[in-house]
């Protein structure tokens, strides 16, 4: 079966569903876990091939009416330079697909950090579950969202909030490739510690790597247990060309 058949297929109990599934399953979990305990951040190298970041990409201009809930221009908010444009429900098959397949692995990593910082919240094994309660708690919004960034466009540290029910990591997808179709617009995180400086990172990405990070805070092992830090995320200046990215959060927004 062709990518182009895979594309048009339902996310529900479908080919298509099982494709992500199984992709998720190859990655090697226990080093990516070990490095969002670790630093906060993991990268997932060749999460998506060519054709599938191009065909994501086209969505961005291309898309049939109704794919899209509403569009961002950053600079009207102060968010930065450059635009996004949020998904509608039902999300496109791939984002869908990649959002269901990729938050059971991430569930218990989430559990681990809210036993650690000392929160009562735990998140249910299966995405939809987990919508429901988003859902029932009046954040029906979708949040998965495509960006694009020209020459002289940013986007300012920030964390993605959109609700009461939030869940701790979020994936970032690099739809474009450095040195080819851009130059500079590095994915950049920050960490904020108690009563020290802030801690920067430069997480180098090629085209089809996903980054999974933290939301907002994560817990660091201390001399006297686990503290939590504040995370932010951003990308730095593009010198040239265009870039894009899908960004697959895994709460709804108010």
């Amino acid at each position: 079966m062709s990518l182009a058949t895979l594309s048009t297929l339902s996310t529900s109990g479908t080919p298509a569903d099982g494709l992500w599934h199984q992709r998720a399953a190859t990655i090697d979990w226990q080093t990516a876990s070990e490095a969002l305990h670790q630093q906060g951040n993991a990268v997932l190298p060749q999460l998506l091939d060519a054709t599938e970041c191009a065909v994501l990409t086209r969505l961005y201009g291309h898309a049939p009416e109704g794919t899209f809930r509403s569009r961002v221009v950053m600079q009207r908010h102060g968010f930065g330079q450059g635009e996004y444009r949020y998904f509608s429900y039902p999300l496109p098959d791939r984002v869908a697909g990649l959002r269901e397949a990729l938050y059971p692995h991430l569930a218990p990593i989430a559990n681990q950090w809210n036993a650690a910082m000392g929160i009562d919240v735990r998140y249910p094994a299966q995405h939809a579950d987990f919508i429901g309660r988003c859902h029932a708690a009046g954040q029906v919004r979708p949040t998965p969202l495509l960006l694009q960034y020209a020459a002289g466009d940013y986007n300012c540290l920030h964390q993605d909030l959109y609700g009461a029910h939030v869940f701790p990591l979020q994936v970032a997808i690099l739809l474009s490739e450095p040195g080819r179709d851009f130059s500079g617009g590095e994915f950049v995180l920050t960490e904020q510690r108690p009563r020290m400086q802030s801690r920067a990172e430069v997480v180098p990405l090629s085209r089809g790597d996903a980054v999974v990070f933290a939301v907002h805070h994560r817990p660091v092992q201390g001399t006297r247990g686990p503290y939590r830090v504040q995370m932010r995320h951003g990308v730095s200046r593009l010198r040239s060309g265009q870039r894009h990215t899908l960004g697959i959060i895994f709460h709804d927004a108010e």
